[in-house]
């Protein structure tokens, strides 16, 4: 203790408040961000690394390959691509982004996010779900910098504004997801930074129904593109075949269209459902193909899913049909839009379906907007269905069905129940069961099981009709008498054993308190009188 005091050392004290302590379960996340790109590269360069060695003619080394897998893990986020090898020797922009891709980092960071906000052992740091959130997106939108720096040294490298707010767009809405699955999938109130009005409105189940009911829509509306899509490409079957085996002649490049075939099929989708809505898509050059008409597009590259346009020229009956689409999608948000409550008005099921063909137009613009872009210069730079169009179109077809067919739905599913009619309880019934003689039957096979213990029915006597003059006189002479009262006919029935009579039960005696002990030991004090 004296060396302790004469030398000044110091011992260890609490940890001051300014200092913030280092999380590993925060660096964990980062850690955890920076793997889920990671591992997006890494499958996407696998894949390019093995077409690029089974290819026969290789333009460039394992570089240029890792340099385009990069570029195409950015594609993948929505990033435009510049594409320097052009005939005219201008950089043809690349901006269709195939939607499949998009699943790979959504599911990686997802993943990335809930295995963040996870803990295994009891005394395990646990994190916030916006610390998770953070730190997740930090090591994700690190790596994504580094790409877009090494994407630049390659055939096809990336913009760089436009890397710059597309990998956010993608990030955080999957990272935010990951954190809500997480947490449970919680549907409670909204947090106290937004406006009292806006947390007190959301709470109303209109809400929920309209976004079950516009996403309900849009799923059938782009199940309705999909078979539209089919559809075409088995009737133009030859055309896709030829198409398929002219591009290349080696397998290795025939399963890269093919693997590029299928990443677009969701694309084909929204651009089918754009087009059975009405404004179609544009194919570049001022092109647009509608249901009423195609001009055709002759600069259109050789490419199996484009071989399933129509045919050039004005609509006809089959094109029409295809009008039947956004039909269907009004009648399937005017079902899910009808709340099962007896209470809910006409006006709020039409408010609700309304909210919902909203909701199904906001989707289908964000989808138009995703799956188009641009595919070089010139002709080439529109590709794809204009987003505001197609939402406008979409949010029209669905509130014109949507509305009538959810009030429809309502008074039919809460109609007043069909019953017999009330009648008057002093009105006789005449309902042919007790005048047919089943009754009477039925009555005197129950006396004969029971021996004498039913009686038998006796028949009423009928009354001679009386004439009109003596019933007129009987009438007035029952209306001159005083009011008597009537008294009530008792039917004695005789023969009617009911066995031995019981003895009558006496009453419950209550019973008796136990006496009060003796006290012993108590002074009796005597009154004072009051003084006079």
């Amino acid at each position: 203790m004296t060396q302790v005091t004469e030398r000044g050392t110091r011992l260890p004290g609490a940890p001051r408040a300014g200092v913030r302590r280092r999380s590993p379960a925060a660096a964990a996340c980062v850690v955890g961000g920076a793997v889920a790109a990671g591992l997006g590269l890494g499958f996407l360069a696998v894949l390019v690394i093995v077409l690029w060695i089974s290819s026969p003619y290789p333009d460039s080394g394992p570089g240029g390959a890792l340099h385009l897998a990069a570029g195409l893990w950015l594609l993948a986020h929505g990033t435009e691509l510049l594409r320097y090898e052009t005939l005219s020797g201008v950089p043809a922009p690349v901006g269709v982004t195939p939607l499949l891709l998009v699943a790979l980092p959504v599911l990686l960071l997802r993943r990335a996010v809930r295995l963040g906000g996870a803990s295994d052992e009891e005394d395990e740091e646990v994190l916030p779900a916006t610390a998770v959130f953070s730190a997740v997106l930090c090591g994700y939108l690190a790596v994504g910098a580094l790409a877009t720096v090494y994407a630049a040294g390659g055939p096809m490298p990336a913009d760089p504004i436009s890397a710059a707010w597309h990998v956010p767009l993608v990030a955080v809405p999957a990272a935010a997801g990951g954190v809500w699955g997480a947490k449970g999938r919680p549907l409670g109130p909204l947090p106290n930074w937004l406006p009292g009005g806006l947390r007190r409105g959301f709470v109303r189940p209109r809400y929920a129904l309209a976004l079950r009911a516009g996403a309900g829509g849009a799923l059938v509306l782009l199940g309705g593109g999909a078979l539209l899509v089919g559809a075409s490409l088995a009737w133009h079957g030859a055309q896709v075949q030829a198409s398929f085996l002219s591009l290349t002649g080696v397998w290795s490049g025939r399963f890269a269209v093919l693997l590029l075939a299928v990443a677009l099929v969701p694309n084909a989708m929204v651009w089918g459902a754009a087009y059975a809505l009405g404004p179609g898509f544009a194919l570049g050059g001022e092109v647009t193909a509608t249901p009423l008409g195609f001009a055709g597009a002759p600069a259109l590259p050789r490419f199996p899913l484009l071989e399933a346009l129509p045919a050039a020229g004005p609509g006809t009956p089959l094109t029409w049909a295809a009008a039947g689409v956004p039909v269907v999608t009004g009648l399937a948000v005017g079902w899910f839009a009808v709340r099962r409550a007896r209470e809910v008005s006409y006006g709020e099921t039409a408010l609700t379906a309304a909210l919902g063909a909203l909701v199904c137009g906001v989707v289908t613009a964000g989808l138009a907007a995703a799956s188009a872009g641009p595919l070089g210069s010139r002709r080439l730079a529109e590709f794809g269905p204009v987003w505001w169009a197609t939402g406008a179109a979409a949010f029209a077809w669905t509130l014109v069905l949507a509305v009538p067919v959810a009030v429809g739905v309502h008074a039919w599913r809460y109609r007043p129940a069909e019953g017999p009619v009330a009648v008057d309880a002093d009105t006789p019934v005449d309902d042919g069961w007790h005048d047919s003689g089943v009754r009477e039957i039925r009555w005197e096979a129950m006396r004969r099981a029971s021996g004498t213990l039913v009686p038998e029915i006796v028949a009423e006597p009928v009354a001679p009709p009386v004439p009109p003059e003596v019933e007129v006189a009987e009438v007035a002479a029952v209306a001159a008498a005083p009011a008597v009262p009537a008294r009530r006919a008792v039917t004695v029935v005789s023969g009617l054993d009911l066995g031995p009579v019981a003895p009558p039960v006496a009453p419950p005696v209550p019973p008796v308190a136990p006496p009060v002990p003796p006290v012993v030991g108590v002074r009796v004090l005597s009154r004072r009188k009051p003084p006079a």
